[in-house]
């Protein structure tokens, strides 16, 4: 039985006992939450998140990149979230290579030059910083106010805000 098939397996019997019909689009908590896509970043336990909670939106890094500004404007405009939490993380994959590196390695190995931005990056903090300032420089988001930064140490389990 492969991953994907357990994962099948599982939502099953998510199935059988499912009791959220009557969650509503819009998140309850009125936030998204923008975070790292890695496996030891549990966000729902982390956070005491629920379903219907909260947006969350997850990628290599936690970056701030156009997809993820697509994503809070509609988040915004259209589900009414007003704030935005910003997850980063110790041990990151992204953290400490190059882009440009990382692009010439696909390109030789593909034949092809990747048209996406990898989004590294060396200083953590920095990154966090750089993703709100992306954040609160886009004219997309009306819901600028409430935007915050986190560091999430993999090996003690501590969120700190990033000022």
């Amino acid at each position: 039985m492969s991953a994907t098939d357990d994962l099948l397996a599982h939502a099953e019997r998510y199935a059988d006992g499912f009791a959220h019909a009557d969650l509503l689009r819009a998140p309850a908590k009125g936030v998204a939450v923008v975070a790292c896509m890695d496996t030891r970043l549990n966000l729902n336990r982390l956070l005491g998140l629920e379903e219907g909670d909260a947006h969350v939106i997850r990628n290599p890094g936690g970056v701030i990149t156009d997809a993820e500004l697509r994503a809070l404007a509609i988040s915004q405009r259209l589900m009414g979230t007003t704030e935005i939490v910003l997850i980063h993380h110790t041990d990151c994959g992204v953290l400490g290579f190059s882009d440009d590196d990382f692009g010439r390695r696909l390109e030789a190995e593909t034949g092809v030059r990747p048209t996406w931005p990898v989004a590294s990056f060396d200083d953590l903090e920095g990154d966090v910083r750089d993703s709100i300032a992306r954040i609160k420089a886009s004219p997309f988001l009306p819901h600028t106010e409430s935007v915050r930064g986190f560091v999430y140490d993999v090996k003690t389990g501590t969120l700190t805000e990033v000022v």
